[in-house]
């Protein structure tokens, strides 16, 4: 799996990712926030000049002697409007109802002609304002300023002159304090990213290393082998909970090899009985019928009579050795669990073992002269004997058998095969063929042989393999420890 698939890696990408996701949305609400207020703290004081303003132009009218009119104003605040201008601290120009330019704070404007009118398009957007006045936003020498018109009412508030403030508070140094103070959000944000980064590595090796336990657990659990318990210790609720239900799979698990491994018991002496019951049928059925036959035709006055209670005699020692080969078989099959081991030589057990049949087509070779093992002798001895057994029995009928017995080792395990040129094992029966019972041999078997040569090779933690093609032979691969 792609390390950008992984837990630890979301965690991580994900932790940074809201550590980034919030500096944008802080910054973007500051910079939504500070000029809201920006805003309305300019649109609150112009309003506040406009007010001032207006009062001071009433109260020159209201001490003049010249008649309120527009040809008047001029000469009414020619002197006025530089004293009003310095106590507001702030230019201003006025005009007449009908948007006629009459005079200006800044007298280097007043022959300005762009100033001699309004617009009549800003006059009838100021008539029909809810407030009668108008604020829109200008742009001077690539500087945002605001300017206004409004109405100078008298006491009756009928309007008398339009007062017009052309520029208004210099946003410049507000934005650059704005972009001062979004560079020292970003500088601490930067430093809190890097701790971000710091705690989003720890945060993730601390809950994948809970998990990876866990996963390396997992991997190695399994129905037939011993499955640990996973302990660790300062972990967070939820993987807590994850082990107790691990370990709580882990004691089902056992629970139910116990429960299977009795009912496999229970099983298998079952069959074994049946089988037993059986396999001694088998020779009695023939006994029987033999013995009342001779007792029917028995002349003890025939010429033959010795040479057919020999032939009676070696019948029924027939059968009784079969008889005795099944009791030894499920003898030395249920005997199997008793070990003995100890450090012995495995050339010696195989040519011991070989010398028992005294056949002269069975040859052994080994890489090394000794192989040291450590086993139970006898086991030993009974396994090659039952291998060696079923390779003679599939060379029966070849007309020129052979059997092999090859053995070498390595640092860690020895090897035996047993090698035949006889009949060979079909494809379809090869998995069945360590099977309790299953035989393929015609004459009279136990079918517990194979069975219980595997059972030897499993108490000594080894493995057994075959490999056979019919017609040509089949190898028998153990593998044990030494």
């Amino acid at each position: 799996m792609s390390a950008f698939h992984s837990l630890r890696f979301r965690i991580f990408v994900s932790l940074i990712g809201i550590t980034i996701l919030s500096f944008i949305t802080i910054a973007i609400v500051t910079i939504y926030q500070y000029r809201k207020q920006s805003q309305t703290y300019h649109n609150e004081r112009l309003l506040r000049k406009e007010q001032q303003l207006a009062m001071h132009i009433r109260y020159v009218l209201s001490q003049t002697t010249f008649p309120v009119e527009d040809k008047y104003i001029p000469l009414i605040f020619r002197e006025e409007i530089y004293h009003i201008a310095d106590i507001e601290n702030i230019n201003f120009n006025l005009y007449s109802i009908n948007g006629t330019f009459l005079i200006s704070s800044q007298a280097g404007l007043r022959d300005n002609k762009e100033l001699h009118c309004i617009s009549d398009s800003i006059l009838t957007e100021l008539s029909n304002s809810v407030d009668k006045r108008l604020v829109a936003q200008a742009k001077y020498e690539k500087d945002n300023f605001q300017y206004s018109y409004s109405y100078v009412n008298d006491l009756q508030y009928k309007p008398l002159l339009i007062l017009h403030i052309p520029h208004f508070e210099n946003d410049t140094f507000n934005e650059a304090f704005l972009q001062n103070s979004l560079y020292n959000l970003g500088g601490a944000y930067f430093a809190i990213l890097l701790l971000t980064i710091g705690v989003a590595l720890l945060i993730s090796r601390y809950i994948t290393h809970s998990l990876r336990q866990i996963q390396q657990k997992l991997r190695t659990t399994h129905f037939l082998g011993k499955n640990e318990k996973i302990d660790v210790k300062n972990t967070t609720t939820e993987i807590g909970e994850l082990l107790f239900s691990y370990n709580e799979m882990v004691d089902e698990i056992e629970k139910s090899k116990k429960a299977l491994a009795k009912i496999e018991r229970e099983k298998m002496w079952k069959d074994m009985a049946k089988q037993i019951a059986h396999e001694i049928k088998n020779p009695l059925t023939p006994m029987r019928l033999s013995v009342q036959n001779f007792e029917r035709k028995f002349d003890p006055k025939d010429p033959k009579c010795g040479e057919k209670v020999a032939d009676f005699t070696q019948m029924l020692l027939q059968h009784i050795d079969t008889l005795s080969d099944i009791s030894d078989a499920f003898s030395s099959f249920v005997s199997m669990p008793s070990q003995k081991k100890e450090q012995t030589d495995l050339n010696a057990i195989i040519r011991r073992t070989i010398a028992v049949f005294d056949l002269p087509y069975i040859h052994f070779e080994s890489k090394q002269e000794q192989i040291g093992i450590r086993a139970d002798k006898n086991q030993m001895n009974r396994m090659l004997t039952n291998l060696l057994k079923n390779a003679i029995y599939a060379t029966d009928n070849t007309p020129i058998p052979s059997i092999e017995v090859l053995s070498y080792a390595d640092e860690n395990k020895v090897y035996i095969q047993v090698k035949d040129n006889g009949s060979g094992i079909p494809a379809e029966l090869q998995e069945r063929i360590f099977e309790p019972k299953f035989t393929t041999k015609n004459t009279a078997g136990s079918g517990l042989g194979l069975t219980m040569v595997k059972h030897i090779i499993n108490a000594h933690g080894g493995t057994i393999s075959l490999s056979s093609e019919v017609g040509k032979g089949t190898t028998f691969t153990v593998e044990l420890k030494k």
